[in-house]
């Protein structure tokens, strides 16, 4: 029987792990869920944020702190002239036409990437004060995965705020449940979708970047993690901000459980729970109506 004190690092590193699964997700739940767009290129976001990253610390010597922000509206911007171009394309497309369209430009990602940064994993450097580790009695606990879950929370904070609580939230539903109706009211409906998608882009390097250490970064990134991110956002329930963030807690600390008690089966664990899950919950735990 593990002791308290594994027990309690398990945890906080599944915790870490779901935190960072709901960074990337969040930003599908927006595509996916709210702007109903089906997106497989969305972790090919994540993975320019992480390669924009890199670059920007190791060729330019950036601190990561401030190379962060520049990586996100990079991949933001990226995100916007796509959205302008190729996406309105897709939007007007069935969701067939949506798999093909956007899995094909997820490849094109997957080449561009290795032909720049080359096959080989990379990492980003932990930044100095938030390397190490804190002792608290018998219990080791990494500085920067405390970072991380705190920085999670705040971003699942202010997008709860930010959806139900502003102007922008109301306009943005207003606009996908009724485009006519929101036009027909002043709302400018393109402007909307393409902050949105851009917010989603930017979100999903967010998670590229700091998930860097737990998600390293590799040119099929893209392809990788696209699964465990559809994974969070199917057993969420489409469109659901707060069941993306309790099924990337949920499913961070099962597969973290799952390998270190049945290590011969490795992330086997985490697909059968979420196959046995979607059986009785096949919508999810919430449904964005």
């Amino acid at each position: 029987m593990p002791s308290l004190s594994t027990l309690l690092s398990l945890f906080i590193d599944g915790a870490s792990y779901g935190m960072i699964l709901f960074l990337i997700a969040s930003g599908l739940t927006v595509t996916l869920g709210i702007m109903r767009i089906i997106n497989l290129a969305h972790c090919g976001f994540a993975m320019i944020g992480g390669y924009a990253a890199l670059a920007l610390t190791s060729w330019m010597g950036l601190p990561l702190l401030v190379a962060l922000p520049i990586a996100i509206l990079l991949t933001m911007a990226i995100g916007f002239l796509l959205e302008q171009t190729i996406y309105r394309v897709v939007y007007r497309t069935h969701e067939f036409g949506q798999i093909l369209m956007t899995l094909g430009l997820t490849y094109l990602m997957v080449a561009t990437i290795n032909l720049i940064f080359g096959s080989l994993m990379q990492n980003i450097p932990v930044p100095e004060p938030l390397s190490g580790v804190w002792l608290a009695g018998g219990l080791t606990v990494s500085k920067y995965r405390i970072f991380l879950v705190a920085v999670s929370a705040g971003v699942a904070l202010l997008l709860w705020t930010t959806f139900e609580w502003t102007t922008f939230g109301t306009r943005l539903r207003a606009a996908i449940d009724n485009p006519r109706m929101a036009r027909a009211c002043g709302i400018d409906v393109g402007r909307l979708l393409s902050i949105a998608f851009a917010a989603g882009c930017g979100l999903a390097a967010l998670g590229g970047v700091l998930g860097a250490q737990m998600l390293p970064l590799e040119p099929f990134y893209a392809l990788k993690y696209l699964v465990l991110v559809l994974m969070v956002v199917t057993v969420g329930g489409l469109g659901s901000l707060k069941g993306s963030l309790l099924a990337a807690l949920a499913l961070g600390l099962i597969d973290t459980f799952g390998r270190y008690f049945l290590p011969e089966l490795g992330a086997f664990v985490i697909y059968v729970t979420v196959f046995a899950f979607l059986l009785i919950r096949p919508r999810g735990l919430f449904q964005n109506a």
